[in-house]
């Protein structure tokens, strides 16, 4: 700290005061104490930090599984993001509800001032008693006045998918969604259901699988007659164009399909599979910006919603 304030021209408590966020150090002081700390390689000790401040500049993040390709590729946003703003990540797996109050205990007792929360976690965070003073945001969850929510905005990704099916010529549109208790796939399911009513069409039963290729194959061996099929996922999307060769089902000349994410294989699957894109990059950095607003005591919006994209290629047209 001592060859910092050198270099700045600055005192010691003034170099700590700015490792410190404090506020009392005006603008052109800061830039040049941060630029004499870049230049050094000055890095302060978060330990020692939190000890003096009561702040861990630590965020946690919760999650029931990484295996997914969302999770994992939001992971690495959130880590990069949090980095850049200087915060470190804990991660925490919660599996039922004593796994969300060991994941929330856990994270209180590292003195982690908020957590974001993935996905499939998030139904189990409106079930648990949430720590006093912990602020959360939510990716993919129903509204809570808990806390924050990012998210796709899936309906529409669904309806965009299904409404292209349609103006291909088919006559209906089966799915093939998620998980009953995903929100992400109920909210697909949702606009799948509301282009086919408006269009007039009655919803065909739905098939459903785990989000896993496996259960993909599994779930479109029962849709083997469809000309047209809307997959709530990437990878289901992988075993349902198996399912469909295995049945000698030519796609898309006898059925076509279209999936959910555009994963970064997708465009390498035969054939190259259209689908919704997501960005889950932005969706990791909108939640890590939220979270550090709450924890600073800014203003954050109570809801950010990524608009999706569908990407056309072979899987649904000749």
């Amino acid at each position: 700290m001592a060859d910092v304030a050198e270099r700045a021209g600055v005192s010691a408590q003034t170099v700590s005061r700015v490792a410190n966020d404090s506020p009392r150090v005006d603008p052109e002081t800061r830039a040049r104490v941060e630029r004499a700390m870049s230049d050094l390689g000055y890095r302060m000790h978060r330990a020692a930090r939190a000890l003096r401040t009561g702040q861990s500049r630590t965020i946690g993040l919760i999650v029931s599984t990484l295996a997914t390709v969302g999770n994992s590729r939001m992971l690495q946003s959130i880590a990069e993001v949090a980095a850049a703003g200087d915060y470190a990540l804990t991660v925490a797996t919660a599996r039922g509800e004593r796994g969300m109050l060991e994941a929330f205990a856990r994270l209180h007792d590292e003195g982690v001032g908020g957590a974001i929360v993935l996905n499939e976690a998030t139904p189990l965070t409106r079930e648990a008693a949430v720590p006093e003073g912990m602020r959360l945001v939510a990716v993919d969850s129903a509204p809570d006045d808990r806390f924050a929510l990012v998210q796709t905005d899936h309906a529409a990704g669904a309806a965009a998918a299904t409404r292209h099916l349609l103006d291909l010529g088919h006559p209906t549109v089966h799915h093939l969604a998620g998980p009953a208790d995903s929100f992400a796939a109920v909210e697909r399911e949702r606009g799948w259901r509301e282009v086919l009513s408006s269009a007039g069409v009655t919803p065909p039963p739905v098939a459903r699988g785990d989000w896993t290729s496996r259960s993909g194959h599994a779930a479109a061996s029962g849709l083997v007659d469809s000309t047209a099929v809307f997959v709530a996922n990437d990878q289901m999307a992988l075993g349902a164009l198996r399912a469909f060769a295995d049945a000698g089902r030519r796609v898309p000349d006898d059925v076509a399909v279209v999936g959910f994410d555009d994963i970064v294989d997708a465009a390498e699957f035969r054939p190259p599979l259209t689908t919704v894109r997501q960005d889950f990059d932005e969706l990791g950095a909108r939640a890590v910006a939220t979270l550090i607003a709450l924890i600073e005591g800014r203003e954050a919006a109570p809801l950010v919603s990524l608009p999706p994209a569908l990407v056309v290629r072979s899987s649904s047209a000749v």
